[in-house]
């Protein structure tokens, strides 16, 4: 993984002490809360409804065991104790004392690590595939490329003050695996007819309330003209992006408006101007940032079967587990959705037991999924058993990946300034009614996601089942949506109808499932049912 160098902690340090005395002038009065509004969303502290939040920058989602053991640290130290691990790969801390976040964001200065730009109208965290450099399916690491857009993206002048957030995503696989195309840009690297690495690029996607799936504005950009080209992307919407209304501000809409077809005129247009300045990073810097990403020691000749005689630990690795680039390893994803927990949590003990988990049997590495988990993702065959042994000890070896209790949902009303209703009392009860019958393990693949406002935190638009929170005359009220993806067959889900109170939406998603058991064909996920049969006997079934 990515080592900062001496100009890399010498910002993240001077980043520090400049908060510091910020904060410092706030807490005396010197700066009124409308002045300070923006300087503390430079450094990701948010302002909720009970509490101040902190939400922390995990570049392409990978950490060290020392990262994950000082994250557990700033929870017991300035928090309840756990952490909130986010879809943007990031992790937040939902109690923090306005006081005590610039002595968080210098422990976090130790360890490599910061929350700068993870808010404002910037380029935000760069996510990519949770298995990166270890998938069996992948052309080529795709981090070396997300951290040379991070470098490049971070402080940028022009891009500091964008119409709107901006977020980027970067796959080298077929199988998408981080929702690349519901970003404002997503590059899948890939390879040409002539074998060349190139990256295909797709501008203008997005969920909130104008859901938009991103259309391809190039095929095929040469890898060392990544920079350049991106660049191009990021100044046609910063010259036109609308900025008197901040609900219709976003890239996306921009494409749809100027259409894709002016919008990549725009953009090759400024991609010419810039291959004549010459603004693309030298050969060398990407090959300095390549070696920090570089395999680890694997041994070779790793035995390559599982002992799958105990059926819990085969369960958990049929759901799991994913197939690694190096015989006798695997992929190793710790599920974050205990039955009636609160999805994304970790207490800081579990993030302790992950870093000594990750440092004795995967290479002193872990990913945060934009799913809410955590992989492990070198780990031998060998060692598999005895690390799932430690992982259910502590309540972490829930075998549910991409089940229906494996859900999405961002914090709600129970945090959030902007929600309309509550996220997880929903989430706890849909994973609790469908573990109670043992339905969850009949249903196999269907992915559940809830919001609790228009934003889509939750990423509810992509759900095969999706869930919305609005207020409804002062209620809460959750709408019920079908259909979505956020995998290579991207779709955006439907709302079905009228929306329902707390216990009516799980009642109503359990009617939706009984459709599905019931017209399912021979291997059909819930969704491949849903798009053959169509909306009408979800409805039927779930109004009467």
């Amino acid at each position: 993984m990515y080592k900062y160098d001496h100009y890399d902690q010498a910002m993240v340090d001077a980043r520090v002490e400049e908060f510091r005395d910020q904060v410092r002038r706030r807490i005396e009065g010197h700066l009124t809360e409308d002045q300070f509004k923006s300087l503390r969303l430079m450094n990701g502290l948010y302002l909720q409804l009970h509490a101040y939040m902190l939400r922390v920058a995990v570049p392409y989602g990978t950490l060290s065991s020392a990262q994950m053991r000082a994250l557990a640290d700033i929870a017991d130290k300035y928090d309840r104790g756990y952490g909130h691990f986010t879809t943007r790969q990031n992790i937040q801390y939902n109690w923090i004392k306005l006081e005590e976040a610039p002595d968080i964001l210098a422990d976090l200065a130790k360890v490599e690590m910061h929350a700068i730009q993870t808010s404002g109208n910037c380029i935000r965290n760069i996510s990519s595939d949770q298995y990166a450099g270890a998938a069996a399916d992948e052309e080529v690491d795709p981090r070396p490329y997300a951290e040379l857009l991070r470098q490049w993206s971070t402080f940028h002048p022009e891009f500091l003050t964008l119409p709107r957030k901006f977020k980027i995503c970067v796959i080298a696989s077929e199988q998408d695996r981080a929702a690349m195309r519901l970003h404002d840009i997503g590059i899948r690297i890939l390879r040409n007819e002539a074998g060349e690495l190139g990256a295909r690029f797709y501008v203008g996607g997005g969920m909130g309330r104008t859901p938009m799936i991103a259309p391809v504005i190039r095929d095929f950009v040469p890898l060392d003209q990544l920079i350049t080209y991106s660049e191009a992307c990021l100044r046609v919407y910063n010259r036109y992006g609308r900025r008197d209304n901040k609900f219709k501000a976003r890239i996306k809409i921009l494409v749809h408006e100027m259409g894709a077809d002016e919008y990549t005129r725009q953009v090759e247009e400024e991609f010419a101007h810039l291959l004549s300045q010459g603004i693309e990073p030298p050969t060398a810097e990407l090959e300095r940032i390549r070696t920090y990403f570089q395999d680890p020691a694997f041994e070779h000749g790793a035995l390559d079967a599982l002992d799958r005689s105990d059926p819990d630990f085969a369960l958990w690795v049929d759901r799991n587990t994913m197939a690694h680039k190096q015989a006798g390893y695997i992929n190793a994803t710790i599920s974050l959705k205990p039955v009636g927990g609160i999805p994304g949590d970790a207490s800081a003990d579990q993030m302790r037991l992950m870093a000594d988990l990750a440092e004795r049997y995967s290479f002193d590495e872990l990913r945060v999924t934009h799913a809410q988990n955590i992989v492990l993702p070198h780990v031998r065959k060998a060692d598999l058993y005895e690390v799932w042994k430690q992982l259910d000890q502590a309540g972490l070896g829930t075998a549910n990946i991409d089940q229906i209790d494996d859900i999405i949902a961002c914090p709600g009303l129970d945090y959030c300034s902007l929600a309309n209703a509550r996220s997880i009392p929903v989430a706890q009860k849909i994973s609790q009614r469908f573990a109670a019958g043992g339905k969850a393990d009949a249903l196999g693949e269907l992915k559940l996601k809830i919001s609790g406002c228009i934003n889509a935190c939750g990423h509810h638009h992509a759900g095969h089942i999706g869930i919305l929170g609005v207020d409804r005359k002062g209620k809460e009220n959750y709408q019920l949506l079908l259909g979505g993806s956020e995998a290579e067959d991207t779709s955006l889900g439907k709302i079905t109808g009228p929306g329902f109170d707390e216990d009516g939406i799980v009642d109503a998603i359990e009617r939706a499932t009984d459709v599905y058991l019931r017209e399912r064909g021979e291997g059909e996920r819930f969704l491949d049912t849903y798009r053959r049969i169509g909306m009408e006997p979800f409805k039927e079934a779930i109004y009467g």
